[in-house]
């Protein structure tokens, strides 16, 4: 390929414009023209495109966000709406398309793959919900902003000797929920992926309150309600004052990790490598520190798998 296309979808992720440098730079180190998709496939429908050189992803690695905008779009869902989108590719000469973004943006990359025009897909979003790799570019931003907030309210439930409850984005994913809640010592963690006992929630808090315990954290996924609704639960069962914390996009924003530019950076020169190799309909990912790919609609059929073991070792850890 000498022309390939890049543009980013759904929700923004912190470490997509390092994956939109990786693109560019990547490409043109091996002599290959990159354009920019702007505004996602809203934009690819109407054609907002242009050529993308090595200064237009200069100073943007360390910037949250994307560079190329994102935005939703429903049109693109139909096939009359994907034919517009392609007919705009060939216009400007792209052969192939590099689709950075959660799981919608998957899944436009499969309809495209599957009517012929090659896409790779490389998962951005801080839900760490996608299937065929074990981080997602923004994860790891994300968990570290969940992380300094819960230490900052913790500060606060100590002072006022109060159980709060912090509400965290994941989706349907408990990814954020897990990792956060274990990393800054929760008491309970409430995901999507296993039930609740809110008995044993009670007994907990009560057992922490009899030998002396001042405070709790409560670290609920949005996939399984939302923390007023817990609040309310936990008031009707226990008649327990609690204090809730939703924090909401503040999670989406920020510089990315190190973690994430490398990360970014690695699946977005990848994505590059297989494009040149003639390979599209893949989905990249990284498994073990190994960099992978697979067929993006056999990727888009894997379940998503959360940790059990890791949520087991959260509950024996809060005793």
């Amino acid at each position: 390929m000498k022309r390939i296309g890049v543009l980013t979808s759904g929700g923004d992720a912190p470490g997509m414009n390092a994956a939109v440098r990786a693109v560019v730079r990547k490409a043109i180190y091996h002599n290959v023209e990159v354009y920019g998709v702007y505004q996602g496939y809203n934009g690819l429908i109407n054609g907002n495109i242009e050529k993308l050189e090595l200064g237009s992803v200069g100073d943007i690695i360390h910037r949250g966000g994307t560079k190329l905008y994102t935005a939703r779009c429903e049109e693109f869902k139909t096939r009359e709406g994907q034919q517009k989108g392609i007919e705009q590719l060939k216009a400007h000469g792209i052969e192939g398309l590099v689709v950075i973004g959660g799981d919608g943006s998957y899944r436009g990359a499969k309809a495209l793959t599957e009517q012929g025009y090659p896409c790779v897909g490389v998962p951005g979003t801080i839900d760490n919900d996608i299937p065929g790799t074990e981080l997602t570019i923004g994860f790891d931003t994300a968990l570290n902003t969940v992380i300094d907030a819960i230490d900052k309210i913790r500060d606060t439930a100590t002072s006022h000797e109060r159980t709060f409850i912090i509400e965290v984005m994941g989706r349907n994913a408990g990814d954020i929920a897990l990792w956060s809640g274990l990393a800054g010592g929760a008491e309970t963690i409430l995901i999507p992926e296993d039930n609740y006992d809110m008995d044993e929630i009670v007994s907990r808090l009560k057992s922490g309150q009899e030998r002396g315990k001042k405070h709790s954290i409560i670290v609920v996924a949005e996939g399984v309600m939302s923390g007023d609704e817990f609040a309310k639960s936990l008031k009707e069962k226990a008649n327990l004052e609690t204090r809730v914390s939703v924090l909401g996009h503040i999670q989406r924003g920020g510089s990315p990790t190190a973690a994430d530019r490398v990360l970014a950076s690695r699946l977005g020169s990848r994505a590059v490598e297989l494009l040149m190799e003639g390979k599209g309909g893949r989905a990249v990912g990284i498994e073990k520190n190994e960099l992978v790919d697979y067929d993006i609609i056999e990727a888009l059929a894997m379940p998503h798998v959360v940790d059990l073991d890791m949520y087991k070792l959260s509950k024996e850890l809060s005793i």
